[in-house]
């Protein structure tokens, strides 16, 4: 298209800091490169990394735009070469390796799903890092399946609410952790079978009284630390146990021994470092199993806030009181 302007507004990072360091800021609209889209931004997702990016300790992919922001939701406004999949004017959300929090951002055609006509732009933007993020984790590396249970740490963030309506819409049981009554109540409604507050209580206790002493077969841990450890105890004989952060810390100290008696396996993954190919794999895994029923209103993102873009630093604020429950979201 040829009538698109030359400068946008975006959110930059003034210095490592603070949410106060995030200030709009004028930059140039991005060009598509092969393979890619041009995404006019109607709204962005707003997640943890984002927040670790701010303080200075994750710093983009070389090549990545330095702009934070890891999914979008808009629509495609220009094509570069070889790029096929959608036409202009077609409203896509996607996963971004940075750049979101703008008014145009480029995305890669095989990181981006068509939204369901039923979903918002702000519900659409909540869904790209949260859905591949759960699917890759709960289904592709740890195996989860019909009748198994998963146990969730943080069942009332944005990767903790689409977990429990994954692991529930294919079959299987769901024990959460939450900080709060109020945020353990949220996540039952979601469809959690057990939900532990785990400032009063023990969730290894817990989960065992809930599995009749078995224990679980998946857990999705973004904690760490002594978490760690824990949820040895926790797993089921033959358990998996997939670490995505570490929220807590990413060093303890830890009882191997449980790893050769229950036959456990402790994996873990990041996204945003992946290849295309890679990120491209997970994303036609997770479009063709969820995008149904999304579609179908099965599965829906839950949503705490949404802002204005120029308002990024309140998101942060937000997210990092850990008052929140589910996704906030920016509004471009």
């Amino acid at each position: 298209m040829t009538d698109l302007p030359a400068r946008m507004t975006a959110i930059g990072i003034s210095t490592p800091g603070g949410p106060e360091v995030l200030r709009p800021e004028e930059r140039p609209v991005p060009t598509p490169g092969p393979g890619e889209i041009l995404v006019k931004v109607a709204a962005a997702g707003v997640n943890r990394p984002d927040v670790v990016q701010r303080k200075g300790f994750y710093p983009p992919p070389p090549g990545a735009s330095d702009i934070p922001g890891l999914e979008i939701c808009g629509t495609v406004v220009a094509r570069g070469p070889e790029a096929t999949r959608f036409a202009l004017g077609d409203r896509v959300m996607a996963l971004v390796s940075g750049g979101g929090y703008a008014q145009y951002c480029v995305a890669h055609e095989s990181h981006a799903l068509a939204v369901p006509a039923n979903l918002s732009d702000a519900e659409a933007a909540a869904v790209p890092e949260t859905l591949f993020t759960v699917w890759h984790n709960v289904f592709e590396r740890g195996g989860l399946k019909a009748g198994e249970t998963l146990l969730v740490h943080g069942g009332s963030s944005g990767i903790g609410t689409m977990a429990i309506q994954l692991a529930k819409a294919f079959g299987a049981k769901v024990i959460v952790t939450a900080g709060s009554d109020d945020k353990c109540a949220a996540c039952v409604t979601l469809g959690a079978d057990t939900a532990v507050n785990y400032r009063t209580a023990d969730f290894v206790a817990a989960t065992k009284a809930a599995t009749g002493g078995t224990g679980v077969e998946v857990i999705l841990d973004m904690v760490g630390g002594d978490y760690i450890d824990r949820n040895y105890e926790a797993a089921a004989v033959d358990g998996r146990i997939v670490q995505i952060a570490f929220q807590g810390s990413s060093k303890a100290t830890v009882d191997f021994r449980r790893i050769m008696l229950k036959r456990l396996h402790h994996t873990g993954s990041t996204l945003r470092s992946r290849s295309v190919a890679d990120k491209a794999a997970i994303v036609a895994a997770a479009g063709a199993a969820v995008l149904p029923l999304l579609a179908a209103g099965r599965v829906r993102p839950v949503m705490d806030t949404s802002v204005p873009l120029a308002d990024a630093a309140a998101a942060h604020a937000r997210m990092e009181s850990s008052a929140h429950i589910g996704k906030i979201v920016l509004l471009v």
